[in-house]
């Protein structure tokens, strides 16, 4: 699962690690970004820039904007079969920066203490994720929204949580958004653990970060 990240890297710098042509949000550094939160993310449509969804994936055939608070997760190993994303595995799929991830782990003493992961170097990295255009009842404005893709654990993480959000490497980012060149079955192969060697997790402290609602969705 993935439930909380966070993304402090300014968009000056965030243009230049991902090669964009142009920043068209207002975005301000988060250390707490949850699902319903608007949050930057790059998507497969040129020219490619940096742009603000809503995490929860809504399907365009929803009725609901609420169907997105269950669905800002998909598992890897569903997602091309799961109506709410087979479309968007096939056509929409987007990068989701981050500088890192929180998972929570219970303390002897039943308090949780939120385990902040990141990449061994520091450096910026993106989420695979997947995402949709939703047109609200009435004359209201078209609302993007996106979900981050899980994948089984891998060792660093399994000692918290069974599952992590899909790391992709830098040089798959490319391909990933590549929906017209890279059919799904390709796609599918991005979608594993990252190496855990390349990671590294802090505890901080319990009370430092607002927990998690309980996950309305495991895809």
């Amino acid at each position: 699962m993935c439930g909380r990240y966070y993304l402090t890297t300014p968009p000056p710098a965030l243009m230049e690690r991902f090669q964009l042509e142009r920043v068209d949000l207002e975005w301000t550094p988060s250390t707490n970004i949850a699902p319903t939160h608007n949050a930057p993310v790059i998507l497969n449509t040129m020219p490619k820039v940096l742009t603000s969804a809503r995490w929860g994936l809504v399907p365009a055939w929803a009725d609901d904007l609420r169907v997105g608070s269950r669905m800002f997760n998909a598992r890897a190993e569903s997602v091309a079969q799961k109506p709410a994303f087979r479309r968007a595995f096939r056509s929409r799929r987007c990068l989701v920066p981050a500088n890192g991830f929180y998972e929570w782990r219970t303390l002897e003493d039943g308090r949780k203490a939120p385990m902040q992961y990141t990449l061994a170097d520091g450096g910026i990295f993106a989420f695979a994720g997947l995402w949709e255009v939703w047109q609200p009842p009435g004359d209201e404005n078209p609302l993007q929204t996106f979900t981050v893709i899980t994948c089984p654990a891998n060792e660093l993480v399994a000692q918290v949580h069974d599952r992590m959000p899909v790391i992709l490497f830098p040089g798959d980012e490319h391909a990933w958004l590549d929906t017209a060149g890279v059919p799904p079955e390709e796609a599918a192969t991005f979608l594993r653990p990252y190496p855990p060697e390349l990671m590294t997790v802090h505890q901080l402290a319990p009370g430092s970060l607002a927990l998690p609602r309980s996950p309305g969705a495991r895809l």
